[in-house]
């Protein structure tokens, strides 16, 4: 089965009781059992619950694993994925990571003595560096957010296994149409499902993928255990959004590479990141490993106050948090995405005040061209 067609007949198809082509919503708590302990698969749905299996199931064969999982938000997935690990436990991770994710390692899971090294894993001697005797786990965003810096996942993989370490993937920018982290070697996956799967600004979810069956049976664990669940009509729009996935997916990507080669030729802008960019450090590996370059791309300014211009000017890229929507967004990860890292830290990894972060949409790109021409023309 090929991806286009695993997108729309993955998981669980319809409902064979009615004939129903797509999965219902079912809206319950709880459920009728024919005997004390006796139940027909389902008896509570913080446990489970039809709709979200149906979607669990959905995102476990897109990403090629042996279990999947629905969380209520991407941080939720990402939190739930931390309680696996224990109180003096170590976990090497990208230094550019998104920003929620660092708040959360800095500021919540350190409190239970979870201790991270942030370091540059587009390097895989970095990452070597970085492993100590109490080292459990490497995690990975590839590309990152926003600087899209690429680590080389099957070198990483290896790696983990030398070490007997967990590889975890955030794959959020890539999406299972694009990359596959778990044939690459990880062992888990993970989404901000609110992104490009989702697609319409309209669901906040976490996805995850395992690839094997005792780190599956530990997170379901967790996730019954802690409650971060994924609701049935969220679940069943997530769905909904899944099976558009390839046609955005391929459009989104048409549209970026336009927007780049117009960006590469205005004086303005300093620099941009992109992993389709044959100069962009990691593209052969990216290409490697991957099938596409997305829709994701950061552009530098040369400072805050030309890039709030920049802000200001745009008619058709909305100034606002996310990405991965059939809507073009725009925005200033300094002020935004990253706000919740020290200044400091920002200006070590790259992340200045005039770098700009573009999420590309379905727009007609000449509009968006247009667009961006004519917000830099009253900057410059």
């Amino acid at each position: 089965m090929r991806k286009k067609t695993r997108l729309i007949h993955g998981g669980i198809s319809g409902d064979p009781s009615t004939g129903a082509v797509t999965v219902p919503i079912y809206q319950v708590s709880t459920y009728k059992q024919d005997g004390a302990g006796n139940h027909r698969g389902y008896e509570y749905s913080r446990t489970g619950n039809p709709t979200r299996h149906a979607l669990e199931e959905l995102i476990k064969d897109l990403e090629g694993g042996v279990r999947g999982f629905a969380f209520s938000s991407g941080m939720s997935a990402i939190t739930s994925i931390f309680m696996l690990f224990s109180a003096g436990d170590h976990i090497v991770m990208t230094d550019d990571v998104y920003g929620g994710t660092y708040r959360l390692t800095a500021r919540v899971m350190n409190r239970f003595q979870l201790d991270v090294s942030f370091v540059d894993t587009s390097s895989v001697e970095n990452i070597q560096k970085a492993i100590r005797p109490e080292t459990k786990a490497i995690y990975v965003e590839t590309p990152t957010n926003p600087l899209l810096k690429i680590t080389d996942l099957r070198k990483a993989a290896d790696l983990a296994r030398k070490h007997n370490l967990l590889l975890i993937v955030d794959n959020t920018f890539s999406t299972p149409y694009w990359q596959n982290p778990l044939e690459n070697g990880a062992d888990i996956v993970v989404h901000s499902a609110t992104k490009y799967l989702g697609g319409h600004s309209d669901v906040v979810a976490g996805l995850v993928a395992v690839k094997d069956q005792k780190i599956g049976e530990d997170l379901h664990f967790i996730q019954n255990s802690t409650g971060g669940i994924l609701g049935p009509q969220d679940s069943y729009y997530l769905i909904r959004g899944i099976r558009t996935l390839g046609v955005r997916m391929e459009e989104i990507e048409s549209n970026t590479r336009e927007l780049v080669e117009f960006l590469q030729h205005h004086p303005l802008v300093n620099k941009i990141y992109y992993p389709g960019l044959r100069e962009h450090p990691g593209h052969d590996v990216h290409a490697s490993q991957a099938k596409g370059f997305g829709g994701m791309l950061s552009f530098d300014v040369g400072n805050g106050e030309r890039a709030e211009q920049v802000l200001k000017k745009v008619r058709y890229f909305t100034l606002a948090e996310s990405l991965g929507a059939v809507e073009s967004l725009i925005s200033v990860p300094a002020k935004m995405t990253h706000a919740s890292i020290p200044k400091e830290r920002r200006e070590e990894l790259g992340i200045t005040d005039g770098l700009i972060r573009l999420s590309v949409g379905l727009e007609d790109i000449r509009d968006l061209i247009e667009d961006l021409e004519q917000a830099l023309h009253s900057v410059s």
